[in-house]
C-alpha cells in the first residue's frame, strides 16, 4: 500500500485552509504546505494539524506547485489548493485505491461554490482535474495562472475517481473581480512572454464568445443569477486579459 503526501500551496488562506486540512485527515499519510509568507493566521492554523510547513517566495503557480512536490516524503502525491476540500465520496475513493494504486495518475471532478451557490454548469462542472499521481511520472505545466498536471507518457495510464473536490472560490462578487484583476495581470504577462498576439478584434469577439459559451452553450442560465454573474465576469476577464496584453506591447515600443 503506497503512502500519500498531500501537497498544498498557500498565501493568506486563514479563511479556507482549516477546511482543506480537515478533509485530508485519515486519508493521506503526510500533509505538506508551501506558503508564500502569509501575513495572516495560515501558519498558526497549519501547525494545529501536524503539517510540514515550508515557505518560499511566490514566483508563479506552476513553479510553486512543482517546488512543493519536492518537499513531499512520498512519491505518490495528492495536490489541493487551500480553498479546496475532499467530499466524503472522494475521500472513500482515495482510500480504496490506496490498496490498488495501479495507475500513474487519477482524475477527479471539481465542484465550485460561488457566493454560496454550487455551480453545476457554465463549463465549471464537471471540472475534471488530475490531482493524484506518482510524481516520478509527470509535472505541472500550462501557462500561469492556469496550471495543469501532465503525465510524461500522456493519459494512457490514468484513472478516474468518484467524488468531488469542493472548491470554495469566491465569497462575494467583489472577490471575483479582485481575482480577475490579479489573474489577468499574470495571464497577460505570460501571453506576452510567449509572444501571443492581441489584435483589436479579440477585445470584442473573444469576450462575446466566452459569454455565449458559458451562459448558453454550457447552460449557465440553469444556475440562475450566479450562472449569469459567472458568465459575465468570465467574459470581462477575457476582455481585460487582451486589453492588458495590448498595453504591454504598446509600452514596449
Amino acid at each position: 500500500m503506497p503512502q500519500i503526501s498531500a501537497v498544498i500551496i498557500a498565501f493568506n488562506e486563514e479563511n479556507n485552509i482549516e477546511r482543506c486540512l480537515k478533509s485530508l485527515q485519515g486519508v493521506v499519510d503526510e500533509i505538506v504546505v508551501l506558503d508564500s509568507f502569509s501575513k495572516d493566521r495560515t501558519e498558526e492554523i497549519c501547525k494545529k494539524y501536524n503539517v510540514s510547513f515550508y515557505q518560499h517566495a511566490f514566483d508563479g503557480h506552476i513553479q510553486q506547485k512543482n517546488r512543493a512536490i519536492t518537499y513531499a516524503k512520498f512519491p505518490h502525491v495528492l495536490s489541493l489548493d487551500s480553498d479546496e476540500a475532499l467530499d466524503e465520496n472522494l475521500r472513500k475513493s482515495i482510500l480504496d485505491i490506496k490498496n490498488n494504486f495501479n495507475k500513474d495518475g487519477y482524475y477527479m471532478n471539481r465542484l465550485t461554490n460561488y457566493c454560496g451557490h454550487w455551480i453545476k454548469h457554465c463549463g465549471w462542472y464537471p471540472d475534471k482535474k488530475m490531482r493524484l499521481w506518482d510524481s516520478r511520472k509527470g509535472s505541472w505545466t500550462g501557462i500561469n495562472p492556469h496550471d495543469k498536471y501532465e503525465l510524461t507518457e500522456g493519459d494512457g495510464n490514468a484513472g478516474y475517481l468518484k467524488g468531488d473536490i469542493l472548491h470554495y472560490s469566491y465569497y462575494s462578487v467583489d472577490d471575483h473581480y479582485k481575482q480577475v484583476e490579479y489573474f489577468t495581470n499574470i495571464a497577460s504577462k505570460a501571453f506576452y512572454d510567449n509572444k501571443k498576439k492581441a489584435p483589436a478584434f479579440k477585445l470584442i469577439v473573444n469576450p462575446m464568445a466566452k459569454f455565449i459559451d458559458h451562459y448558453f452553450l454550457k447552460l449557465g442560465f440553469l444556475d440562475g443569477k450566479a450562472g449569469y454573474l459567472v458568465s459575465k465576469i468570465s467574459a470581462y476577464a477575457t476582455y481585460l486579459k487582451y486589453k492588458k496584453l495590448r498595453a504591454l506591447y504598446a509600452n514596449a515600443k
